[in-house]
């Protein structure tokens, strides 16, 4: 069940904003001022934020860029009444994912709701993270806190290799014979592959006689 944090203070709107999410399927945490906005995201994690800007204490834009800031990346989408250019570049300009302007069709919220959870379910599946490294398998390309790593061929076929079977023993024929398409080749021209990965910090596992393997802890 996805979760979702709802910061409203119209009672008319949250009521029937919470009773359409939840007959959608959603776990839905009501807060009505930017505080416990703040309080909620201490204690639990959500899936997406809906998020009234004019609220008591700390507005939508407030709460956002204090969190954006604390690195939280939870999709955002804005409610509300505002309609300026300025506010909504600004919005956008603090990390909003989507801007939904007052009022609105519920279907559309929902439409939105569910497009953006489905994208980022795709870019979950892309891209794996283990410490502080993230491998984006579409783009065959390797970060280390968001600076791209550069890998020769060969290294990044087999960072692929192990980033998708985190935590498993990938045998080193396998790797050999994906590497170089079937054709036989040196045991130790791999293990100097390896070595190269594992001195730019991944944490790589020689499982003697058998293979590597790519563990989260």
């Amino acid at each position: 069940m996805k979760k979702i944090l709802l910061l409203e203070d119209d009672e008319i709107l949250y009521e029937t904003l919470i009773e359409l999410l939840e007959a959608e399927g959603f776990e839905v945490v009501h807060v009505k001022d930017g505080q416990e906005a703040l309080d909620a995201t201490f204690v639990s994690s959500f899936d997406l934020m809906l998020l009234d800007v004019n609220v008591p204490f700390i507005n939508g834009f407030e709460f956002l860029q204090e969190l954006r800031e604390t690195g939280n990346k939870t999709i955002a989408i804005f409610l509300t009444a505002l309609t300026d250019i300025d506010s909504l570049s600004h919005g956008f300009d603090i990390g909003v994912d989507d801007y939904i302007k007052k009022p609105f069709d519920f279907d559309e919220l929902l439409i939105r709701i569910k497009a953006l959870l489905k994208k980022q379910y795709k870019n979950a599946n892309n891209k794996i993270k283990i410490a502080n490294f993230i491998f984006d398998m579409e783009g065959e390309e390797l970060y280390e806190d968001n600076k791209f790593v550069k890998l020769t061929p060969y290294e990044t076929i087999i960072s692929k290799i192990l980033f998708r079977n985190i935590d498993k023993t990938v045998s080193k024929y396998e790797l050999l014979d994906i590497l170089n398409e079937g054709e036989e080749t040196s045991e130790g021209a791999l293990r100097v592959h390896i070595n190269n990965l594992r001195k730019i910090g991944l944490p790589i596992i020689t499982i003697r006689g058998i293979g590597y393997r790519l563990e989260k802890s």
